[in-house]
């Protein structure tokens, strides 16, 4: 059999969803990311950023789901994991918070801006509220040098920030998860 046909019957390279036979029960959401993506090894970064987007960190079982998909040993996917900032592997928060510390935004004032987050959020950089509403990161750089000094909220990124409208920018953020928590509320209630 040559090498290609035994690919083939391994199931990988044909685009086919695989069977999980050793596990309980796969997530039904994560089993539906994985059912976009082929069982290929050059999946494995494309398929680790979906899972994350759809719950914004990637738990042990979805690591070892992900090996198990892809046929690698977890931990070659926990070593992928590890090696880039982008991935986590502790639930983050609603509202996730980047400051730049990087030069430009030094020497503009990023650890004052830092320690203003810091202290409203009660929380230091790579950790999350109790609540799970707001995650804090240091960042190296965010490469808008000409706006600092810099931070981004939620994918959005404010510039020429200065203690004060930090300290305003999560406020913000503050009201607004109120109006989603009270929203979300009204329509259980409703239901």
């Amino acid at each position: 059999m040559n090498q290609k046909a035994k690919r083939t019957s391994r199931g990988r390279g044909n685009g086919r969803s695989r069977k999980f036979p050793g596990r309980p029960a796969v997530d039904p959401r994560v089993r539906a990311v994985l059912e976009k993506y082929p069982p290929e090894r050059s999946n494995l970064i494309p398929l680790l950023q979906a899972l994350q987007e759809k719950f914004g960190w990637l738990p042990e079982d979805t690591l070892a789901t992900v090996a198990e998909y892809l046929r690698l040993p977890a931990s070659v996917v926990y070593g992928v994991v590890t090696f880039y900032a982008q991935f986590y592997l502790t639930r983050q928060g609603k509202n996730r918070i980047k400051v730049c510390q990087g030069t430009a935004c030094h020497v503009r004032g990023g650890k004052a801006i830092m320690d203003t987050v810091r202290k409203r959020l009660g929380i230091n950089p790579g950790q999350t509220t109790p609540d799970y509403l707001y995650s804090l990161e240091r960042v190296a750089c965010l490469g808008s040098c000409a706006l600092a000094p810099v931070m981004v909220v939620n994918n959005k990124i404010h510039g020429t920030m200065t203690t004060v409208k930090a300290d305003q920018a999560v406020q913000a953020l503050g009201k607004t998860s109120a109006k989603t928590s009270k929203s979300a509320k009204a329509k259980r209630a409703v239901a």
